[in-house]
């Protein structure tokens, strides 16, 4: 779906009360490894944040509202400037924002490298170059924004170990970026699954995503 058509649809629904919105497109929904090169489970409860970003960030902040360990999930920008970090704007594919999801989590109850194994495995298909399904544009790349050298060392070891063992089709081709900036996106884009749960769209894109993760994962999946 393009930048126009996309924004044109979530005026309908928001003007109709219904239709589809903010298409994240097929997911491979594929279970993979730990990952080999991971953090050490923190001793003490405390907050660390991960940014990452592949397609609509609907469904990507859903399946971290469900991981357990996570404090929050936050839908927002990343990869451009201020001034530019609106919705309808970020939607032309030309500010250089990537719509993303920042995760608040506490480190004593998931490694990032779990978070990490949820995001390429249920939440997106990080095989698709600036497209997840329908919706295409460079708002829609698979990125990790990493916010130190950990972060990055991890993101980038467990790539290169998922191509290796050629879990999925055709080589990845997410991102591993620095974060310069998180901005949060508007407030109706805030929970909007569990907020609308029976949106065509919801019922038919994420809430399969969520589902995946319960079965998938049981061990990370919490019901909240």
């Amino acid at each position: 779906m393009s930048s126009f058509s996309r924004a044109s649809t979530l005026l309908l629904m928001v003007t109709l009360g219904g239709a589809i919105a903010c298409n994240a497109g097929d997911n491979p929904m594929t279970a993979i490894p730990n990952p080999a090169v991971d953090a050490p489970i923190a001793t003490s409860k405390t907050q660390q944040t991960a940014v990452v970003a592949g397609g609509c960030f609907w469904g990507i902040q859903a399946v971290f509202e469900h991981v357990k360990g996570v404090v929050n999930a936050t839908s927002g920008y990343s990869g451009g400037a201020a001034n530019a970090a609106e919705y309808e704007l970020v939607s032309t594919g030309e500010t250089g924002h990537a719509e993303s999801v920042k995760i608040t989590y506490d480190p004593s109850q998931i490694t990032y490298g779990q978070l990490l194994r949820v995001f390429f495995s249920v939440a997106h298909d990080p095989t698709q170059l600036n497209r997840q399904g329908p919706d295409s544009g460079t708002q829609y790349r698979s990125v990790v924004f990493y916010s130190n050298d950990e972060q990055k060392r991890i993101a980038e070891a467990y790539i290169v170990q998922l191509d290796k063992a050629r879990v999925f089709p055709h080589p990845i081709v997410t991102q591993v970026v620095p974060l310069k900036t998180f901005y949060p996106a508007e407030a109706y884009h805030q929970d909007y699954a569990a907020n609308h749960p029976n949106n065509p769209y919801i019922v038919y894109n994420d809430a399969p995503k969520v589902a995946h993760l319960h079965q998938e994962f049981p061990e990370l999946y919490t019901g909240k």
